[in-house]
């Protein structure tokens, strides 16, 4: 259990940090912190409350769907928002494209190790990712339907409020599936390990 909650914060932090990532090199992110850093420009909020805030109104989205969330739902909500703001203060602001192109790279990376990690400690889906689960299990659509409509949804949104679009959306877009299919063996709990109701499927 130690090692699982371990493992769970850990996974938590780097996500927050990688988000940070993608905002420094300042060259796309992935569609939710597109929509994140579009609500935070207009608002003039951190993005790390933005996070938080955005976690906690889909949460609520999972009482008609009758999801229950876990501890890793909670924290969720919480950690990626500080974790974000709190790299954001330490992480300069960089001008070489190369420089930036590179932090790009590894952002996409590190968010990979950092899904793998706190889905693969088995105590629940992020809200995002119990939303799409949520939305499968009471319609009977498809998860890749689901999934692309939220995302294409929230990007284009992002996108309207003057979240950053670029190359680095499209790299996420094609990289970040076959990384974490790389990535989340790495880091499962076997089931026998893991507390009945907190497995977590493929």
């Amino acid at each position: 259990m130690l090692r699982r909650l371990i493992q769970l914060y850990v996974g938590l932090c780097l996500y927050g940090v990688s988000t940070a990532m993608f905002v420094r090199a300042d060259l796309g992110a992935d569609p939710w912190n597109v929509f994140h850093l579009g609500v935070a420009r207009l608002l003039s909020m951190n993005i790390g409350m933005v996070m938080i805030v955005t976690g906690a109104l889909v949460l609520l989205l999972w009482i008609p769907l009758r999801q229950r969330p876990g501890l890793g739902t909670l924290s969720n909500v919480i950690v990626l928002g500080l974790a974000a703001d709190a790299t954001l203060a330490v992480l300069p602001t960089l001008e070489s494209l190369w420089v930036r192109s590179a932090l790009l790279a590894a952002a996409v990376v590190v968010n990979a190790l950092a899904t793998g990690m706190y889905i693969g400690a088995g105590f629940g889906a992020g809200p995002r990712d119990g939303l799409m689960t949520g939305l499968h299990a009471r319609t009977g659509w498809s998860v890749r339907m689901i999934r692309t409509s939220i995302e294409v949804s929230v990007l284009i949104v992002g996108c309207l409020l003057g979240g950053t679009f670029g190359p680095g959306t499209v790299l996420y877009a094609l990289a970040i599936g076959p990384l974490i299919q790389i990535c989340l063996p790495w880091f499962r709990q076997r089931p026998a390990l893991c507390a009945e109701g907190d497995k977590v499927e493929a």
